[in-house]
C-alpha cells in the first residue's frame, strides 16, 4: 500500500459524521459535540488496557535494572511525552534523566512545527545514540496515526540494541506496532475536526501516558495507599501538600504532622515509617533504605 492510501485509510483520517454542520453550529452546540465524543476516548483506551498493564511491567522491570523511559514522538504526540517526562520529577521525586521526552526537530518543535522531522527515519537514530540508549532502557514511540517514519525508526533502533520497544498509537493495525515488543491500540475514530488528531487522539494519549508513568512509579514504591510519597517540595504549595499528605498518611491533626515532617528532615516516607514504627529517623530512613523506599516493606522490616 502506498503512502496516500495508507494515510486515507487511517480511521483518524476520516471525516466524522456528527460534525458536518461544524461550521454552523453553536458554541454551545460544539462544546457539547466535543463532549460527547470524549465516549470514544476511553472506549478505544479500554480495547489496551492489557497491552498497557503488560508496558507498566516490563517497564518497570527495566527501570529496577537502571535503565530509562523514554518518550518519543512528533508534534503533539512528541509534545505529551516531553509533558508527562517532565512531570516526572517533582511528583515522584525522580531524577529528570529517569523519564525523558524527546521531540522530533528538538526543543524548538515544543513551540512551533518543524517541517520534515516527522519523516526522518535519521532523526531518531541520531536522537537515541545522544542519550544513549542501551539494552536497560524503554522506549515508548508515540504516534497518532500509527504511521510516522520517525516512531517506526525509533522503535526498530531501540530493538537493535536491545531495549524495550512500545509503540502507542490510535488506529488498529498500526506501522508502528509492527516494530515493537508491545503494541497499545487506541482507536478513536474520527475527530471532530476532521484529522486534528491533537483532539481525541491527543486525549487518549496523554491518559494513557499517564497510566504509564504513574503505575510504574507506583510499582517502584513513589505511592503509600494513593499518596504521593515522594514529591519534591520546591515550593509553597509542595510543601503544604506535603503536610497534608503526612496528615492523610498518620492522621495526625496538621500541627503534629508538621513537627514529625520537619523531624524526619522533610521526608513524607521518613515521616510515615517513624509514626508506624516508633523508630527514629535514622533507623527509619536505614529500613527505607534497605527495603528499596517502599514504605509498607520499611514499615514490616521494623515491627
Amino acid at each position: 500500500m502506498d503512502t496516500r492510501t495508507l494515510l486515507a485509510s487511517l480511521a483518524t483520517e476520516q471525516v466524522n459524521g456528527r460534525s458536518e454542520r461544524l461550521d454552523q453550529m453553536t458554541s454551545l452546540e460544539i462544546a457539547t459535540l466535543m463532549n460527547d465524543v470524549t465516549a470514544d476516548v476511553t472506549a478505544g483506551i479500554e480495547k489496551a488496557l492489557p497491552q498497557i498493564a503488560e508496558a507498566i511491567d516490563r517497564i518497570v522491570e527495566r527501570l529496577k535494572r537502571g535503565g530509562r523511559l523514554i518518550y518519543m514522538g512528533a508534534g503533539t504526540s512528541g509534545r505529551l511525552g516531553v509533558l508527562d517526562a517532565s512531570e516526572c520529577p517533582p511528583t515522584f521525586g525522580v531524577s529528570p534523566e529517569l523519564v525523558q521526552g524527546i521531540i522530533a526537530g528538538g526543543d524548538r518543535a515544543l513551540r512551533s512545527a518543524v517541517e520534515g522531522a516527522e519523516d526522518s527515519a535519521e532523526l531518531p537514530v541520531e536522537d537515541l545514540k545522544a542519550r544513549g540508549l542501551n539494552e536497560s532502557d524503554a522506549v515508548v514511540a508515540i504516534s497518532a496515526s500509527g504511521y510516522a517514519p520517525y516512531c517506526v525508526a525509533a522503535l526498530k533502533y531501540a530493538r537493535s540494541v536491545g531495549a524495550l520497544a512500545i509503540a502507542l498509537s490510535c488506529n488498529a493495525g498500526a506501522q508502528t506496532s509492527k516494530e515493537a515488543d508491545i503494541a497499545i491500540e487506541a482507536p478513536t475514530g474520527s475527530e471532530v475536526l476532521s484529522g486534528s488528531t491533537r483532539l481525541k487522539a491527543g486525549t487518549a494519549t496523554k491518559l494513557v501516558l499517564n497510566m504509564l508513568s504513574t503505575g510504574s512509579m507506583v510499582k517502584l514504591g513513589k505511592c503509600y495507599k494513593n499518596l504521593m510519597v515522594d514529591v519534591k517540595a520546591t515550593n509553597v504549595k509542595l510543601r503544604d501538600r506535603s503536610v497534608r499528605i503526612t496528615m492523610n498518611a498518620t492522621g495526625l491533626d496538621r500541627e503534629a504532622a508538621q513537627a514529625l515532617y520537619e523531624q524526619a528532615g522533610g521526608s513524607i516516607k521518613t515521616a510515615i515509617v517513624m509514626h508506624e514504627t516508633g523508630a527514629a529517623r535514622a533507623l527509619a530512613e536505614a529500613a527505607l533504605s534497605e527495603c528499596g523506599g517502599y514504605v509498607r516493606a520499611a514499615v514490616a522490616a521494623l515491627k
